[in-house]
């Protein structure tokens, strides 16, 4: 029988506990995911108190509070706290998500939260996004056109055109739903991940844009769009309500009725 064992210095430890005030009546508990490369010790996972009555409503301003008054030495991403920026995505209790948008309140018992699976760690609760923009960047994600605009106006779409890329142009690249896909976890080499396709489909679906057939071709492949087993992750915790599996769907189809 195959025996596999992990190195010895990613077995996550336990960690610090730090206890709320004496005086606090809602204490809720964090178990939060520390690691720095730098140091080469093992990951740990901190514990922390946060008295309720004093902290905003969400996962994000709890983690604020952390880092203001118990340790200043917790580092995660943040920036628009509304949803938008898509900078404070992690998991929390199992599921990839906005910690500004997570209520506290959701969340029963102890709340644990962890870096986005399957992506390098930077320290604590920062992933490297760094292969992720590549794949991005490799889309060419701009509109490309051949014919010159007509002069002195812009290129003009039919509300109806304009309809189509509602539920794509809305994706902030979080990359909660690549995170979550199976597949992209063990062929994110090769394999574009949901974010990126449907990403990729936004120009496809664009009037506008007049490199369709090229775009085809560099995701006619059996693995950069071909890994998709529509497990439908994606959608599940997509904290935009978008539909990346549906999205990867008609290119799919796209790619078919090209070649009947």
């Amino acid at each position: 029988m195959a025996k596999f064992t992990l190195p010895k210095n990613s077995v996550i430890r336990k960690g610090k506990e730090h206890k709320a005030s004496g005086g606090a009546a809602r204490v809720k508990r964090f178990k939060i995911y520390r690691y720095d490369p730098d140091t080469g010790e093992n990951p740990r996972y901190d514990i922390f108190e946060v008295d309720l009555d004093d902290c905003g409503p969400m996962v994000l301003d709890a983690l604020i509070k952390i880092k203001s008054d118990q340790d200043s030495s917790l580092t995660f991403r943040r920036s628009c706290r509304e949803g938008i920026c898509g900078s404070c995505s992690m998991n929390i209790d199992g599921t990839n998500g906005l910690a500004c948008t997570t209520a506290i309140e959701d969340l029963k018992g102890e709340v644990r939260i962890t870096p986005l699976p399957a992506m390098d760690v930077v320290k604590d609760l920062v992933p490297d996004f760094t292969h992720f923009y590549a794949q991005y960047a490799s889309i060419k994600p701009w509109l490309q056109t051949v014919t010159p605009p007509p002069a002195g106006k812009e290129r003009l779409q039919t509300p109806a055109q304009r309809a189509q890329l509602d539920g794509l142009y809305e994706c902030i690249l979080c990359a909660c739903c690549s995170t979550s896909c199976p597949s992209y976890w063990w062929n994110q080499d090769k394999f574009l991940g949901p974010a990126i396709l449907l990403q990729a489909y936004r120009w496809l679906a664009d009037s506008r844009d007049e490199m369709t057939g090229e775009r085809l071709d560099d995701l006619e492949d059996p693995f950069r769009l071909y890994r998709c087993h529509t497990i439908m992750n994606c959608a599940n915790v997509c904290p935009k309500g978008l539909n990346p599996a549906k999205a990867i769907a008609e290119i799919k189809k796209m790619e078919a009725e090209r070649v009947l």
